[in-house]
């Protein structure tokens, strides 16, 4: 990966823990949010999210973080998204957190709004700007500033139902070519108002998003953004621009979540770690705490991350839909001593 792998005896990293605010971490990795698309219409959760997130907790993940979930219908990437746009939502959700604690995993949740790429079946989808993201999709209607006002409201609500909840942190989701991304990008933002033009004004409706969450969620608990630090486009957003954007907001968040691309369809050349020297570039540059991800599915991948300090945590995503228990195994292929469940522990003598 461009590193010497970091393997110094005592000085191993994943299956250390990590604390940020409250949240005290039993090791470094995360299961990032991935959408299962099997919910119902109205967005609750069922049997499977439980059984999905809760064994990736046995498994001993250090953070799990559900699944982008809507604060409004239209806002789905789909219709068969969780959602949390109402009341009804939180016993579901509880649900997953208490079956989640149980295994001491930390459990956060992904704020979501599909913007122009909502294929939720919805009657119209909205947008910074009217652009379609494809021939694929409704051409979006462009948000007023009432609507965005409410839109803002709406994040805030969500944050304030993720904690009735019972979650440990929260995730908004400013990547992949969804709303907050079509705001922070030039080649989908071409607003004339105060939420378009200038970088300042692009970073907007992040900034009051955050804003409008830290009002209701408790300064001990942790927020996370997820970014995409790379549209691959001319024109677009790019890693010395994502620094930029990143300096705009870092004193009102936490954590940062490095992905990349999702606005635009484009070949991405994309490798084991592909992503890790945006997360690098963002932790030294802007002096904050990152998530790296990107095809990572190694223990060596973490050590060599972590070890060099190219991020403080390491997301692991279609390797941990392969294996629940991928800590687990990790732990046990490299003689490294865990606290294992209980009705596992034979298997790891």
């Amino acid at each position: 990966m461009g590193k010497d792998t970091y393997r110094d005896g005592d000085n191993l990293k994943t299956f250390t823990n990590f604390k940020i605010k409250d949240m005290d971490l039993q090791n470094r990795i995360v299961m990032p949010p991935m959408c299962m698309y099997s919910a119902n219409e109205n967005g609750m959760v069922n049997d499977f999210h439980r059984t999905h997130y809760g064994s990736r907790a046995i498994g001993q993940v250090g953070l799990i973080i559900v699944e982008a979930t809507a604060v409004v219908p239209n806002g789905r990437i789909s219709n068969r998204d969780l959602g949390i746009w109402s009341d009804d939502h939180i016993d579901g959700l509880k649900s997953i957190v208490d079956d989640v604690k149980k295994s001491n995993t930390k459990i956060g949740i992904q704020l979501a709004h599909a913007g122009r790429k909502s294929d939720s079946g919805d009657e119209y989808i909205v947008a910074p700007s009217p652009i379609k993201h494809s021939d694929e999709y409704q051409e979006p209607r462009e948000l007023s500033k009432e609507d965005i006002s409410g839109l803002v409201k709406a994040f805030q609500e969500g944050a304030r139902r993720a904690l009735d909840a019972g979650f440990d942190t929260i995730e908004i989701h400013a990547a992949h070519g969804y709303l907050i991304h079509e705001f922070l990008s030039p080649i989908t933002n071409k607003r004339g108002d105060e939420y378009g033009g200038s970088l300042e004004n692009r970073v907007r409706f992040l900034r009051e998003i955050i804003r409008a969450v830290k009002n209701v969620w408790p300064n001990e608990k942790p927020i996370l953004v997820r970014v995409s630090a790379d549209d691959y486009v001319e024109g677009g957003i790019d890693k010395d621009v994502m620094v930029k954007i990143v300096d705009f907001i870092k004193d009102d968040i936490d954590l940062i979540h490095v992905s990349t691309g999702g606005l635009v369809s484009v070949k991405i050349n994309a490798f084991p770690g592909y992503q890790v020297s945006h997360s690098e570039t963002i932790k030294k540059e802007c002096a904050v705490p990152t998530i790296a991800v990107g095809l990572l599915d190694s223990y060596e991948q973490a050590e060599e991350i972590l070890g060099n300090n190219r991020a403080d945590l390491v997301a692991f995503g279609r390797a941990l839909l392969r294996n629940p228990y991928l800590p687990l195994k990790m732990a046990y292929e490299n003689t490294i001593d865990i606290e294992h469940p209980e009705q596992y522990k034979r298997g790891f003598r």
